[in-house]
């Protein structure tokens, strides 16, 4: 016998599941539903098959193909129109040339199909119909037989005064071949509405099969978790998902789990997910092939499909999560809530229960969604943060993405300009870097690759030729699954925000500019790059101070590419350096805040040990310094910034310096000292660049390690204020630690008050009307001056959901106080 499998529905009632697929492939458990039911028809030996399709009909013909991999034959019709039940059967007319079953491409049964055919015949039925008991059977058509099984009566969705029985029509028939004769060719027409009434009507012998087993029409969300669900709780018999792992638990292939992770059955995970270091799932679960749940993730009763990410801490309790979403960390999604394909949920955001977000939607950090968001809404059209554009490698950051950036950048620029780009060496900047590289020439722009270098060299290099741009790719040094791409103009600063909103305007319009054959960018290698730079370093120093200084220091070069260019300007300086960390290892390029603190600690028993006149370790990038004195004393980042500020008014005089707004006001202690000027700049690195480069300043420092000195260039460069370090301490014969003790003492205290993104405006707003008669600024934030040498610095964070206060005052206790006041009032006004 053959079967016809109706597979045409949109599965309307599923949104926004099947925005992007035909129901039939909407995933059950380990596969499409309508792969079930194949596997059904195939255990009850019905191999050739023929499937009705409408909606999506390619996306259904792409996947089962010829039918082979599923050891049936399949031939498809497919409707131009909608024909309805019947009328789709009729359509495949030319494919049956005997009785028949038909049976939902989009239901979820064990039914004993060779008991109904064989019930089918006993009765020499023209129709038979398996019926199923269901709880609730107002939704379905019911189906009222006698004591032959002999159908008598049918109620479409009847309301409860007609309910005379719980049998329903479950959309499973065998049929005659003759049945196709009372339907019309090409006309919309329906089984239960249409035919069975009439043949009814006319006395022929429709018979109903009560079946036993499992059936559930996977019409609505509620419907579709109940049956995934079922099928892991052994409810339905269908072949087990995976490999057992344990009782209730199954697994595919290259799965793995942590030691410490905790799984309670019943669970499927599909091929290689991952499931990180306190992760906790409570069943029934199902997560799909390749996802990823981060560390301390809490998934309950929830379904998650393929290619999705789920960062660290996030808590999901009866969701479904539809394929490539990206949860990123200390997300909450509670029950009932949906999330249609390639969803974004930015950190710490909140989704109430039933919501439901229609696909590519994408929720800001710390938002909270309560209603459903179909069209517009959420969608945060921003690419570039502090650190650059941003994300989590092969989740946020994919290569087709990078290429897609590395276009749009292009496309700023014009045709023919050259662009240099850089990496550091481990192999996810690598992916990305190669990925832009593919997109730059596409528009008509020139790559000249520095292969792996520091970012001052990348920076400098930029800054001397005629490249009009440059990148960086780099392991962010704060979490190793994130990538940092970081853009420079032709001085290689940051871009200014106007120039990265054209970026982003490109990127989001999709408005590329492509080359024409003969204008397709040159792909070169720069083999000067770290010779030059080295030149024009030892050209900016009193080099024979520095050599007659006679310094023995240490440094750790933190395995990072700062130990191709340093040692040699060491040597070529005559600086005795002990070295620490020297080798280059892509596993040590991001590490845990303990292991920074455990190296800083290292760092400084060493220079006590070996007597050293100081010791630095250098930021991965080289564009930060963490410094230990003549005494062994690991320096504080802004006594440091203040050690460079001191010495630098010592050596050339009196001049301007620019610190960022959020830094103690030693920096113009230490000004009025020797008659200078400090520029307060916003709590931003571009900024202090451009400030750097504009105001003519001696040296900008941003308080964190970072030093820059613009008699070289511009920008941050670890390297050359090492360098400047020793110079001044030897011109200046003095020791750094007698420098660190000339430093005025200072007490300042920094809260990170949480604020949800639509609320931080009203909370800027409110404080200004509060504070407008009190002496304040506005550089960055609002500044509140409370008197002497005492302020408040309330900042919104750029990149999250919060507020930053920093308090100055002439005690710690004071200025924690007022720290601790203005982070309530910011949590009083956020309401």
């Amino acid at each position: 016998m053959k079967a016809v499998v109706m597979a045409g529905g949109a599965g309307s009632r599923l949104r926004p599941l099947t925005m992007g697929r035909p129901k039939p492939m909407v995933p059950l458990v380990n596969k499409p539903v309508m792969a079930h039911i194949l596997d059904l028809l195939k255990r009850h030996n019905l191999t050739r098959i023929a499937a009705t399709l409408q909606y999506m009909a390619n996306d259904i013909q792409d996947y089962f193909g010829d039918g082979s991999t599923f050891e049936v034959e399949l031939t498809y019709f497919i409707e131009g129109e909608p024909l309805g039940t019947a009328g789709s059967v009729k359509n495949a007319q030319p494919f049956l040339d005997e009785p028949f079953v038909v049976i939902s491409g989009d239901a979820v049964t064990d039914i004993d199909l060779t008991a109904l055919i064989d019930f089918h015949r006993e009765k020499g039925a023209l129709v038979t119909i398996a019926l199923y008991r269901v709880p609730n059977p107002l939704e379905y058509g019911v189906v009222i037989t006698d004591d032959e099984g002999r159908i008598t009566q049918f109620l479409e969705k009847p309301g409860w005064a007609e309910v005379i029985s719980d049998w329903v029509n479950t959309g499973i028939y065998v049929l005659e071949l003759e049945v196709l004769d009372y339907i019309p060719q090409g006309q919309p027409f329906d089984f239960s509405k249409d035919l069975f009434p009439m043949l009814l009507k006319k006395g022929a012998p429709l018979f109903g099969y009560k079946a036993s087993g499992y059936w559930c029409d996977v019409g609505n969300i509620q419907e579709y978790v109940r049956a995934s669900f079922d099928f892991l709780e052994g409810k339905v018999n269908l072949p087990e998902p995976g490999q057992r792992l344990a009782p209730g638990i199954w697994v595919g292939e290259g799965v793995e789990i942590a030691p410490d992770a905790k799984i309670y059955a019943p669970v499927y995970l599909g091929n290689e997910v991952k499931v990180k270091g306190g992760v906790v799932i409570q069943g029934p679960a199902v997560v799909r092939d390749y996802t990823v749940l981060d560390n301390r993730v809490f998934l309950e009763r929830s379904i998650i499909w393929r290619n999705c990410y789920i960062g660290e801490g996030s808590e999901i309790r009866g969701a479904v999560i539809g394929r490539q979403c990206t949860i990123k960390s200390n997300v909450a999604i509670f029950e009932g809530a949906v999330l249609g394909d390639n969803c974004l949920v930015e950190r710490g955001a909140v989704i109430h229960p039933k919501v439901r977000l229609w696909p590519g939607k994408e929720v800001e950090a710390g938002a909270t969604v309560k209603s459903t968001v179909i069209w517009g809404g959420l969608v945060r059209r921003t690419l570039f943060g502090r650190y650059g554009v941003t994300g989590v490698v092969n989740v946020d950051l994919t290569p087709e993405f990078a290429s897609k950036l590395g276009a749009a950048y292009g496309a700023t620029l014009p045709k023919g300009s050259t662009v240099t780009i850089n990496r550091d060496p481990h192999r996810s900047p690598r992916m990305i870097k190669r990925a832009i590289i593919s997109g730059l020439p596409s528009a008509g722009i020139n790559v000249l690759d520095l292969r792996t270098v520091p970012i001052p060299v990348a920076r400098y290099y930029t800054r001397i030729t005629p490249a009009q741009g440059g990148i960086h790719v780099r392991l962010s040094p704060y979490d190793q699954r994130v990538v940092d791409i970081k853009f420079f103009d032709h001085r290689g600063l940051d871009l200014s925000r106007s120039e990265a909103r054209n970026v982003e305007r490109t990127f989001f319009q999709e408005d590329f500019r492509r080359a024409y054959l003969n204008e397709i960018g040159l792909i070169e290698y720069a083999s000067d790059a770290v010779e030059r730079y080295r030149a024009n370093f030892l050209a900016a120093l009193n080099v024979d101070a520095i050599r007659a200084g006679g310094f023995r220091i240490v440094v750790d070069y933190a395995n990072s590419p700062n130990a191709f260019v340093l040692p040699d300007i060491l040597n070529e300086l005559k600086v005795n350096a002990v070295t620490l960390n020297a080798s280059l290892d892509e596993n040590k390029l991001a590490i845990l805040r303990e292991e920074f603190e455990a190296a800083l600690e290292q760092l400084r028993s060493i220079c006590s040990a070996v007597k050293a006149d100081l010791g630095v370790r250098l930021e991965v990038g080289g564009e930060k310094l963490f410094v230990v004195d003549d005494r062994g004393r690991l320096i504080p980042d802004p006594i440091f910034a203040a050690v460079m500020v001191e010495l630098a008014f010592r050596a050339w005089g009196s001049g301007k310096v620019a610190v960022p707004v959020n830094q103690p006001l030693i920096f113009e202690k230490i000004a009025s000292r020797y008659g200078g000027e400090v520029i307060r700049t916003k709590v931003d690195l571009g900024h202090l660049m451009e400030t750097a480069e504009k105001e003519k300043v001696i040296i900008a420092a941003d308080g964190t390690g970072g030093i820059i000195l613009p008699r070289f260039h511009p920008a941050p460069d670890a390297l050359f204020a090492l360098a400047t370090l020793l110079e001044f301490l030897a011109l200046q014969k003095v020791r750094l630690s007698d420098v660190v003790d000339s430093i005025p003492p200072y007490y300042l205290e920094h809260r990170e008050v949480p604020c949800p993104w639509e609320a931080k405006g009203q909370v800027m707003r409110l404080l200004n009307e509060q504070y407008k008669d009190t002496p304040h600024d506005n550089i960055d934030g609002i500044r509140i001056w409370l008197g002497e040498g005492v302020w408040v610095l309330i900042h919104p964070d750029p990149d999250r959901p919060s507020f930053h206060v920093y308090a100055e005052a002439g005690s710690r206790a004071e200025a924690r106080s007022s720290a601790e006041k203005y982070a309530r009032i910011i949590e009083g006004f956020r309401e």
